[in-house]
Formats: structure tokens, sequence, C-alpha cells
């Protein structure tokens, strides 16, 4: 049941993407450049490995080009990219090549025919008269020629470790070149179905026939291809990279749930990642600011507790000049990483619970437009529950996992239905919640283990207008949850307001019932409203909420995308408790609060388990996004994790500090004494 993961591309563990987006009307560009600093600065601050630029979004080369020299920086006064590369590699250093794709400000304003159009006949991206290079250019069109030839001309210009090509996504385009290209198979443009599809295939064809071109010349050169978030549409395409990269910047618009969700996900493909943070305060290009440091160290520890390396984002100034400030920030932490390395190299996941992703069934083609909000609750339960989990699709191997969860929204056409009862069969138990289990429409149940049968639509707001599992706003609807005794420790034996409406269901023969759904007196409208807020319970029980039917739960409602609006108690504490009637002897029990995350991973090749515990609180201090700065440390934190064989050490690691430890009934307990910020203990 354990994952067995072995990459042939091992990456190294402290890496720097060093962002160098520079304007046409700044000159001096690279002008106080050192080699000898440049590359010291880096090895002083325990970097390993460096993403450098040859091409950037304003559509700029930092090397001599004879080739490409229109497009040379006007005011580059030095071979920066071959310097740069000759000082890291004089010191060990490793330096892919950083490329961007699809955001070209230089390209864009000389081929406009080369960028992605909407269905509306507008080109993607700002007008003419506004700031930014958020505009895209199709993978579809003669474009890909012209930059296949720059990649050739930067292998024969440069020392090449690999290609770091940024902005590498699907995207709904209909350009000319587009059109026509759907045209000749025989589907319609004009449907954006149908064009979702075909923007995958032009995705697919770009990587593949890039990473032919690249191995061509270099055949184990570093491949990746950034899009912001990797996730089950990677799968096709995964043969054409040969590792993957997380960008992930917490306070940049990803969040503090993004790469967990991505990570646990990630790490079960058989291809070594890394995770990559930032140095910034907010995001890229904000210059001269600073993480706090107790972020910094959250975000890379717990890259490291998902088994992943680490990178941290950088920008370099015009000049060419490294900032003192951000690699004495970035050394503080790395020195760290360098000195837990031995406890996380070659490790793998050691875990009871897979979760299917409802990504897999998401027609998003980018990042921004899927939702996320199924994920974001179940993982922020499991991870506040201290349960060791991985995210799945339907093409994971559902043997290895002791619970499935499929949250709110993970449809089941005949196959997974299959796979999924065959899973039950061999003794596997399944929590599947809200329209889980149900086909694309929510129509109707799809798997008969659920122990349920739609009988409605559910009470619906006066206007009809809101979709099932959207919560109600204009007229402040809810119904209520009455959990039974099997569901309701830890809970007041009392009714439960739930703001996303659920599914309207009864209950199979022989399926048990264990919470009630309570109607309110009515759904506020103009014409019957009660205070400020939804109407209260009526007393009028009205169908099944949670039902169990021998190894299957099911929740009528969406309890995860709620548990992620608003973050409801009782939400957690339900699925956790019905999770226990599933799972009495998790892998991982840790005395600990809400806030502190476990995971518990295995290095084989040295027969031993590593706990990572960290504890760091993000906290909403300004209007756009979490902050961490303060290290709250946790003493006395008690643990019992199951063992398969006799243990004869567990010690707080890299500390090397031996703890007394006592094996109960087939688990090893424990108790260590401080955590402050992030602590490992090794079990051998």
């Amino acid at each position: 049941m354990q994952n067995q993961r072995r990459s042939a591309v091992e990456l190294p563990f402290r890496q720097i993407h060093l962002d160098f987006h520079t304007s046409e009307a700044i000159d001096g560009i690279g002008a106080d450049f050192d080699p000898d600093a440049f590359a010291d600065t880096l090895a002083q601050a325990h970097v390993n490995s460096i993403n450098v630029f040859a091409l950037c979004h304003h559509g700029w080369l930092y090397y001599d080009t004879e080739a490409f020299a229109a497009y040379r920086h006007p005011y580059l006064e030095t071979n920066l990219l071959k310097e740069q590369i000759e000082a890291c590699h004089a010191r060990g250093i490793a330096a892919p090549i950083y490329i961007s794709v699809q955001r070209n400000q230089q390209l864009m304003e000389e081929h406009p025919e080369w960028r992605v159009m909407e269905a509306d006949g507008h080109l993607f991206g700002p007008g003419p008269y506004e700031d930014g290079f958020r505009h895209l250019l199709c993978l579809n069109s003669p474009y890909v020629a012209w930059l296949k030839a720059l990649v050739s001309d930067v292998m024969a210009s440069v020392p090449v470790d690999g290609f770091w090509f940024d902005i590498v996504d699907a995207r709904d385009c209909s350009c000319h070149f587009c059109r026509q290209g759907m045209l000749a198979q025989g589907v319609e443009p004009s449907r954006v179905e149908d064009r979702m599809v075909y923007a995958r295939q032009v995705l697919d064809t770009f990587v593949h026939e890039m990473s032919a071109h690249v191995r061509a010349t270099k055949p184990d050169a570093l491949i990746f291809y950034n899009a912001g978030h990797a996730g089950p549409h990677h799968r096709p395409i995964l043969d054409a990279f040969s590792h993957l990269e997380l960008e992930s910047l917490p306070s940049g618009g990803w969040g503090y749930l993004h790469f967990p969700i991505a990570a646990r996900f990630v790490r079960n493909l058989g291809v070594d990642y890394l995770g990559m943070t930032g140095k910034f305060h907010t995001s890229w290009g904000d210059f001269h600011s600073y993480k706090n440091e107790a972020a910094l160290a959250f975000e890379c520890y717990h890259m490291l507790a998902l088994n992943a390396k680490v990178c941290v984002g950088d920008q370099l100034h015009p000049r060419g000049v490294l900032d003192p400030a951000t690699y004495d920030l970035i050394g503080k932490v790395y020195a760290q990483v360098e000195a837990k390395e031995p406890w996380c190299a070659g490790a793998e996941p050691v875990v009871d619970i897979g979760v299917l992703t409802p990504e897999e069934a998401d027609p998003a083609l980018h990042r921004n437009d899927v939702d996320f909000r199924p994920m974001m609750g179940v993982v922020r339960m499991l991870q506040e529950g201290k349960h060791q989990f991985d995210m799945i699709d339907s093409q994971s191997d559902f043997g290895r996992y002791r619970v499935l969860v499929l949250p709110d929204k993970v449809p089941v056409g005949d196959v997974l239905a299959a796979k999924l009862q065959a899973y039950v069969d061999a003794g596997g138990a399944v929590i599947a919640s809200f329209a889980s289990g149900m086909n694309p429409d929510q129509t109707a149940f799809t798997w008969d283990a659920l122990g349920v049968t739609l009988t409605g639509e559910g009470p619906r707001d006066p206007s009809g207008a809101l979709a099932r599992g959207r919560e109600y706003t204009a007229h402040n609807y809810a119904e209520y949850l009455l959990p039974r005794d099997g569901l309701a420790t830890g809970l007041p034996a009392t009714e439960h307001a739930m703001t996303m409406r659920g599914m309207e269901v009864a209950a199979a023969e022989g399926t048990e019932v264990l919470a009630d759904v309570v109607a309110p007196y009515f759904d506020r409208s103009y014409k019957h409203f009660c205070s400020h807020r939804q109407a209260p319970s009526s007393g009028r029980v009205t169908h099944p909420g949670v039902v169990q039917n021998g190894r299957v739960i099911y929740f009528s409602h969406p309890i995860f995308s709620q548990y992620q609006t608003k973050a409801p108690r009782w939400c957690r504490v339900l699925f956790l408790n019905a999770l226990e009637r599933l799972l009495p002897d998790p892998r991982v029990w840790v005395e600990a609060p809400t806030a502190a995350i476990a995971t518990l991973n295995r290095q084989p090749d040295l027969n031993r388990q590593v706990l990572h515990l960290l504890h760091y609180v993000p906290e909403r201090r300004g209007e756009a996004f979490d902050v961490v700065e303060d290290v709250v440390p946790l003493y006395g934190v008690r643990v019992s994790i199951k063992v398969d064989g006799p243990i004869g050490r567990v010690a707080l690691v890299p500390q090397g500090e031996p703890l007394t430890f006592d094996l109960q009934d087939g688990r090893v307990v424990f108790t260590v004494p401080k955590v402050e910020g992030h602590q490992m203990v090794e079990i051998a």
C-alpha cells in the first residue's frame, strides 16, 4: 500500500527562479554584473540550482546572438546569460534556462496574427493603451517555428542544463490557424466544447514537438513547461517533461491551500518535482519587498514534508546585482533545508486516504477557472485532523488506500463505478458528498453503493436562479442538519445550519441514516422572511442528510465547499466522525491544535520513517492575502504511529536527540517535547 516513486531525474533541493523581465525603457542592463560575486552570493545562500533568463516576457534576449540580434535587449552591456551559467557551473550550481513562450511583447506587436483570439473576435489580453504583457501567443501559429529556431540558437550559444518554458497552457483560441485546424478535423469551431478539446490537442502537440526538438541536440536536458498549476490534465503530456514544478506563491494569488492540493497529486506520478514560492511579500516583480522569514520557512519546510524539492523565486535588478538582503533571508532558510535533506531524499508518502479530485472532470483549461472549493475544503479538514492522504484521479491505484473520499462533485460513469465497486468489495471504504456518485448532469445517482436515490432537486430559492451547490446570498437560504448519535460526537445535540443546498435523497433499503435534514419554515423572500438571514428550523424532517451503506457513507450536502467558504466547525467534525467509523485506527494520531500539520514519509532505502510536524498559522492581517510572521511553539506533542515491525530508535532530527517511546498494540507512542515551526522525527 505504499508509493513506489522512482524518478529518472533527481532534482537539487535548493533552487532559485531568477526572474528578469526587463523593460527597454531601462538602460545599463547588466552593467554592474560580476560573475564571481553573483555565484558567490548564491553559494553562500546554500543555493545549488538557479533558473536564468534567455528570453523574457518583454520579448528581449539576454545573450549575444547574431541570428536573433534584433531581439537582444537594446541596453544589454554584457553577455549576461553565458556569464551567469559559466560562473554557476564553476561552483557546481546548475543553471537551467528560462524562455517565455506565450508572452512576448515584441512579437505581439510585430505579429498580431499570432495572438490568441477570443470567441468574440477580440485578441486576448490588454488593449494597446494599457500597461502589461498579459497577452498570449497561440501555440498553433507560425510562432512555434520562430520559437524552435530560437531554442536552437540558445543551445548553440551557451552551455545548456535544461529549459524552463514559461506560460505554456491550453487556451480557448479562435484565431485563423485554430479555426482552420478544427475544420480540417471535422469539428465545429463555434462550439466551445470542441474548442476546449482542440486546445488540449494543440498543447499536447506543442510540448511533445518542442521536447523532441530539444532532446535531438541535448538528450539529457531538464525540460519543464509552466502553467502555474499541475494536476490530472498533465498525465497525457507527462513524457514531454523531465520533472514537474509547482509554482505556488501563497501571497501571489495561489493561497496556502493550492500547493498541498497539487503536491499531493503530483508526488504519485513517478517523476521528481519541486515546489516554488517567492521571496516577495506579494508576488512576482514586487521589487525591494521581503517575505517574513517564518512564512518562507513554512513554505519551504511544507515542500519537504510533501516530498518536494524547494525553489524560491526572486527577480534580478536590471543592473545585474543580486540583492544581499534577499539572499540573507533565503540563506537562513536554505541552511536549514540543507540540514534536513538527509531525511527527505528519496522519501515517499505513507498514507491511508485517497481523495479523488473533481479537477479531473472539470473542463476548465486554466487554473483560475477551476472550482477548487471542494478540494480546498477536504484538504483543510484532513490536515486539521492530521490524516495522511493523497489527491488522486480515476487512473490511480485505489488499492493503496484504506478510504477514498469523493468531495462534492466527482461524477461517476460506468467505468469508475465498476472500479469503485471492486475497491469496496475488496474491503475498501468510501465517503462521498453532494453530487459525487452522480452522472455529470446531476440528474441521477450512478453508483448504487451510495445507498441513496434522488427524489427531487431539494429546496430552491424563489427565483429558481441559483444552481445546486451554490451559496444562497440573495435570499439567505439554509436548511438544517440534525446528526444522530452515531455521528454527533463532539457536537451539541441540535440542528446545524447548512448554507449550501444539498441533494434531496431517499435512503435505500438497508441503509442506515446518520443525520436528518430539517427544513426551515420557508425560504426567505419578499413575501415572507424572518429576522436578518434565513428562517429558523421548522422541526420538520424532510429527508436523510447523511447515510451509511456498509463501507460507504454519503453526505447530501456539499460539506467541503461549505467548509472552504465559511469554515463551520460542525462540517469538519461531522466528516471526521464519519471517517472514524470507516478508519478507526489511522496510521498517524497527533494531539495538537488544528493549525498543526503532520505528514508521515518513509525512506525505503534507509528502512526508516520520518514524521514532519509543522505549526505555522497564516493570518489575514491585510485584505489581500494571508501572512505568517510569528512562530508559536508547541510543547508536549503526543504522537502515536501505526508500525509494521520492531522499532529500535525514535529521535528528533536533524538534532539527533533520542526520544523515549513505547510499543502498544502495533503502534509506537512518544511525546515530542517542542515543535518550534517545524520538527522532524525519525522512526527506525
